[in-house]
Parts: structure tokens; sequence; C-alpha cells
């Protein structure tokens, strides 16, 4: 009779332990409670519409190829300053895209939305800091490019079809999107957006901005380019840009690439 019972007693604890019942989420809510996180790029309204740089030339884009990679989000508190802030204090991040992937930021309509470049699943959060590099890919359209800008320049009777390849990998960590609008509140079951922005008019300038302001005293402009067109065309990358800009041209350049990254209007870490 005591044989039985201990046998009972075992068969019990046997049961009690199967992996199907330590393994059983039907009642965790915890992976129930997700959204989706996306990550945008935008080249604004320069990318896609237009716009005159600082010297005059009419800037028009066929097509603005990025290489985007490791790009993640962040939920931080405080939150981070890049001004300010040297490092990100996370409770959450999620990483939005691994590999480098190529995209073209001039994609679309003049008026079309932001570039989808990847959606995630995440835990609900506010997402108020993005880390991302700019890094070449071995394939593609801009392969061995972090950026490659393709279009067309006129001014005075003058046009230059241009191919405008940059090779250097940056880094940039940014706070908040600065906006019409916030981004990156995700709610339970919902869905939400990331933005990363670029800024085109840091390389070439803006004749609707004040000749003195920040921005044209040190965008490039697009004269140095257009000097080195050869029967209207312009196809070069930071190689040849090294050798036949001028020194101070060519370090301008390299300083307006650099501030390219942004967050809506907000700015960024460069790394």
């Amino acid at each position: 009779m005591r044989k039985i019972w201990l046998l009972a007693i075992l068969m019990g604890l046997s049961v009690g332990c199967t992996p199907s019942e330590t393994t059983d989420n039907t009642n965790d809510t915890t992976n129930n409670n997700k959204g989706n996180l996306s990550l945008v790029a935008n080249g604004e309204d320069f990318v896609r519409q237009g716009f005159v740089s600082k010297d005059g030339w009419q800037i028009n884009f066929d097509a603005v190829y990025i290489t985007v990679a490791d790009v993640t989000a962040y939920s931080t508190q405080p939150p981070f300053n890049p001004e300010t802030s040297n490092t990100i204090e996370a409770q959450n991040q999620v990483v939005l895209v691994k590999d480098a992937k190529t995209i073209d930021l001039a994609e679309g309509e003049s008026n079309a939305p932001p570039i989808l470049v990847n959606t995630v699943e995440a835990p609900p959060a506010n997402y108020n800091a993005i880390s991302w590099q700019l890094s070449p890919t071995n394939d593609g359209p801009a392969s061995n490019k972090t950026i490659l800008l393709d279009g067309m320049a006129t001014k005075n009777g003058q046009t230059i079809d241009f191919k405008l390849g940059l090779n250097k990998p940056l880094k940039y960590t940014c706070g908040e999107f600065v906006g019409d609008e916030r981004k990156g509140i995700l709610q339970e079951n919902s869905q939400a957006e990331v933005e990363i922005t670029l800024h085109f008019d840091h390389i070439f300038g803006d004749a609707e901005t004040e000749p003195d302001d920040p921005l044209n005293v040190k965008a490039l402009g697009f004269d140095p380019i257009a000097n080195l067109a050869d029967n209207g065309k312009v196809e070069v990358d930071e190689v040849i840009l090294k050798e036949k800009l001028k020194q101070e041209d060519y370090q301008k350049l390299l300083k307006s690439i650099a501030g390219l990254g942004h967050v809506g209007e907000g700015h960024c870490q460069k790394n």
C-alpha cells in the first residue's frame, strides 16, 4: 500500500513539471501588447521639389541614394540632448535596421511622404532618441557610397548633369524629433514612427536664406562642383573631389556632409 502511495506522489510531481506547463504563455500578456514601430527617412522638399543653391543654381534630383545601417531607437530617461549629453540612458531600445540598406529619398511624387525604411515589433514606450549610420554597401546603384546625389543643375542658360558620390561613413546620435508633430510615442497594440532627416541645403546652401546666415556661410554651394564639369557633366566621388577642389572648399564639403543628419529640425551628435 505504501508503494502505491509513493508511486502516486511521484507521478503527480512528474505531471506538475511537464515542459508544456512551464512554457505555457496563454495567460501571459507581456508579449501581446507590442506595437509596430516604423523608421522613415526624409530628404524634405529640397530632394523632391528641388531648390536654388546659395550661388543661384536651380538644383533638381533624379535620385538621392543613402545607405543606412545599425539604426536603433531608444526610450531614454532623462531625455537625450545631443547638445549636452554624451551617452544615452536607455530604458528600452529597438533595432530598426541592422545591415546596410540603400533607399532613394527622391522616390515618389513631389509631395510624397517620407520613405518607409523598415517596421518592427516593439514594446510600448516613448522612443525619444535614435542612433544611425551612413555606411557604404557593396551592391546596388550606390555601390561603395554612403550617399549618391544624381541630378541636374541649371543657371543662366547653363545645364550640368551631375553624379556626386560621397564615401565617408558617418554615425549620428540624435534626440527627440522636432517638427510639427511629435513622433516615436508607441502605445499598446498601436503604431508609431521615428524619422531620420537629411538637410541637403547644408551642402549647397539655400537662396531663400540670408547670405550671411551660418547655413550659407558654411555651405559649399554648387559653383565649385560646376567648375569640374566636362561637356556639361560632372561625375565625381570623394577621391576626385579631394584632388580637384580647393582645399578650403573640400573642408567645407566634409563639414557640410557631417551636418546632414537631423531628426526633423532636431540636432544630432556626429561621431
